[in-house]
């Protein structure tokens, strides 16, 4: 037997597409991209095993040795939150009993004191106010 289900459509909406103004945004985040970032971003996403990933994820790693003038070949980008990148810095870096300096100016720095003690640092602050700079004299 079969049975047919009456579907209410009284909350029935049209969807029409999204149109967000442009804005200037200069916060913490979201962030303005780069118009070539955003076509980037629309394109067909590909999968982590497809070798155009592979890739990608080669050039990445070259980059970011560069960058941090490294030559580990284990250099890797990390998908995640600042506070991901903060904790995977922290778990790859600091043994137990390292003297780890945080310079604290509000809530990230606090967050990164809190880090490397549960990793086991030995850590030492200074800190300042918002908007103050750190000198190599403190």
């Amino acid at each position: 037997m079969t049975q047919t289900i009456c579907i209410n459509n009284s909350q029935k909406q049209n969807l029409y597409p999204l149109n967000i103004p442009n804005r200037f945004l200069m916060g913490p985040g979201p962030a303005n991209f780069h118009p070539t970032v955003l076509q980037a971003m629309n394109t067909t996403p590909v999968g982590h095993l497809y070798p155009a990933f592979l890739e990608l994820m080669d050039e990445i790693q070259s980059l970011l040795r560069y960058t941090w003038q490294t030559e580990n070949s284990h250099t890797i980008a990390v998908s995640g939150t600042g506070t991901g990148a903060m904790e995977a810095t922290i778990a790859n870096s600091v043994e137990p009993g390292d003297v780890v300096l945080v310079g604290v100016m509000g809530y990230f720095g606090n967050r990164l004191v809190d880090m490397a003690g549960r990793y086991g640092g030995n850590v030492h602050t200074i800190t300042k106010l918002w908007g103050q700079v750190f000198s190599l004299d403190d």
